[in-house]
């Protein structure tokens, strides 16, 4: 038996070579989303796996970790080997709100994470109640400064984006108004229906129902382009408001210790799913608008958020420990 395993030894040293050897990917990839499964983040998470596992050969699997606003689905990435066989699924919120929001984080989320692709933009609109006397952004806008302080915004928490966004118009137009937060977007969107609150910034996808029945009024989109979903609604810009730009986002990225040319890989087929014209109708159905883009890019687009949105939580002084 002694020497049957000897000479077995040498013929099972090539076999673990090749599978080392073998060409990435050569087994199914988890994908990490740092949220509860049925939410937005989700859906979209799971329409880009599985059109990218088309495209990779390889199953993609979505594992939910939530927690923490997305800090433990990271920090579980994180953990993981480096092997490209664990890829993570980003939002503005887990890649970029959180390091303003999180004083004590276990990691720098710019040094320890590589960007991808990114999916797209999910757009934000600014919102009144059917109350409130103002048609257009412009009437808004002069209807805050002639009673500074005495309107109100609603949001779906301290430091979520339909905080940040509506903050950062108020900073934009030198205008106040009272911040009233919610435990999400529901109930910030009920009262702000039933005329408890005044306005509100938030994405379009959630707010169609009351606009198309007339309790809400949409003033302006915040992305440069309109939406298709909204057609009629102008820009911020178009409304009067140069600059000002706000949305949620999405986007794959690996741990930065992942090889490059494994990352290089993913990158190609992400872009490759997302330019199927099955996967874009299916995300633009969610609410999402693609926005294809390769990871210089992206990393580009990703510095331009953090250094964006960082000194606006700073000074809001909203915290998440």
């Amino acid at each position: 038996m002694h020497r049957r395993a000897m000479l077995a030894a040498p013929l099972a040293l090539p076999m673990v070579a090749r599978a080392q050897d073998a060409p990435y990917p050569s087994r199914p990839i988890r994908m990490i989303v740092p949220f509860a499964a049925g939410g937005a983040a989700d859906v979209v998470a799971r329409l880009t796996a599985g059109a990218m596992g088309e495209q990779l050969g390889q199953t993609v699997v979505v594992e939910n970790r939530g927690g923490s606003g997305g800090v433990i689905g990271s920090e579980a990435s994180l953990a993981a080997p480096p092997d490209g066989y664990t890829i993570t699924f980003h939002t503005l919120s887990s890649a970029v709100l959180n390091a303003g929001l999180y004083r004590n984080l276990s990691f720098d989320v710019r040094r320890a994470f590589a960007p991808v692709a990114l999916i797209g933009l999910v757009p934000n609109v600014v919102l009144v109640n059917a109350r409130v006397p103002a048609a257009t952004l412009a009437e808004l806008v002069a209807l805050l400064r002639r009673e500074p302080g005495r309107r109100s915004y609603a949001s779906s928490g301290n430091g979520t984006i339909t905080h940040l966004s509506a903050l950062l118009l108020l900073q934009r137009t030198g205008t106040e108004a009272v911040h009233v937060p919610y435990r999400g977007s529901g109930p910030a969107l009920a009262d702000l229906m039933a005329g408890t609150t005044d306005m509100m910034v938030d994405t379009i996808a959630g707010v169609l129902g009351g606009v198309r029945g007339g309790q809400l009024r949409a003033l302006a989109v915040t992305t440069r382009e309109r939406s298709a979903v909204l057609p009629e609604v102008p820009t911020a810009a178009e409304a009067g408001v140069a600059g000002y730009e706000t949305y949620n986002w999405h986007g794959i990225f690996t741990p930065a210790a992942v090889p490059a040319p494994i990352r290089a890989r993913l990158e190609a087929a992400a872009l490759a799913a997302l330019a199927t014209p099955a996967l874009q109708r299916r995300l633009a159905e969610v609410g999402v608008d693609p926005r294809p883009m390769g990871a210089e890019a992206f990393g580009a687009f990703w510095d331009e958020q953090l250094a964006l949105w960082i000194p606006i939580i700073q000074g809001s002084g909203a915290t998440a420990d």
